[in-house]
């Protein structure tokens, strides 16, 4: 069984590796309670998400989560044992047990929040306007018009590695692409599976120059200090990769992507991280 908590403010799509800000007062109170007991005594996993990154997460025609995320949250509980998801719509609401959102690993955020062990890769794509040329790598974006969402790790990207970059920052990847489309961005940074999925259902005129810019490692996110549920979910995610659910949950929204073959592909740790912040 899953619910949607209710009175939560839609939001358009999004990027899908948006830059969460999770203070550890919002995650299912931040003394020492045991997140795994208090789920499996309520009977309910508290699972965050923007609802906002297709084909990742978002709501669906009839108001319902729907996605890769929610898909593996389902799974993830069932491992937990516990029998409800209630998806918390938004990652900045009040309190949540995870976020299973197409998190970006990085530095930063590990100040703040544990993560567990990967449970997807993202490449980050650089789309253009049908018909464009002269785009084949990185170095063809220097002094271009970026279209970005705000908040993101492509954002920061484009800052850091990007001479000479236009910034055009946008509420969500939608607005970027159309823009895009138009002709008023020469390129856009977003997800290569995010910016797919808006191309096709909006038949936005725009495709993906570079389609891996770069790889991002995406993990699951939920307060410090809470090692029993930590080794939960990573045990449980193990088994995801290891008896074929990731890779049928990924190639139902990913066009036949097998994300378990991905995660099993990352190098070592201190390669997974986004160029920007690579010390190497």
């Amino acid at each position: 069984m899953t619910r949607t908590t209710t009175g939560i403010r839609r939001k358009a799509a999004g990027s899908v590796v948006l830059l969460v800000s999770l203070p550890l007062a919002a995650c299912s109170g931040a003394g020492a309670e045991d997140v795994l007991a208090r789920a499996r005594a309520t009977g309910s996993l508290r699972v965050a998400l923007t609802q906002a990154n297709p084909p990742w997460n978002f709501l669906d025609d009839a108001a319902q989560p729907a996605g890769y995320d929610v898909d593996v949250a389902k799974d993830l509980a069932k491992r937990l044992g516990i029998p409800r998801v209630d998806f918390v719509g938004g990652i900045q609401a009040d309190r949540f047990d995870i976020v299973v959102s197409a998190q970006t690993i990085t530095s930063k955020r590990e100040q703040q929040v544990d993560f567990s062990r990967p449970y997807a890769v993202n490449d980050v794509a650089v789309f253009v306007r049908a018909g464009t040329t002269g785009i084949a790598g990185p170095k063809d974006l220097a002094g271009k018009r970026i279209a970005v969402s705000e908040g993101t790790t492509e954002a920061e990207f484009a800052r850091a590695s990007i001479p000479g970059a236009d910034l055009r920052t946008y509420k969500n990847a939608m607005l970027g692409l159309t823009d895009l489309s138009q002709g008023r961005a020469d390129a856009a940074l977003v997800s290569r599976f995010q910016g797919g999925y808006l191309a096709a259902k909006k038949a936005l005129p725009v495709r993906a120059a570079i389609p891996v810019l770069h790889q991002e490692v995406l993990g699951m996110s939920f307060r410090k200090k809470s090692p029993r549920f930590k080794d939960a979910v990573n045990t449980a995610i193990t088994a995801m990769l290891a008896d074929g659910t990731l890779s049928a949950i990924s190639r139902r929204w990913f066009g036949g992507t097998d994300m378990a073959a991905a995660v099993r592909g990352l190098p070592t740790a201190q390669t997974t991280r986004p160029p920007a912040e690579r010390s190497s």
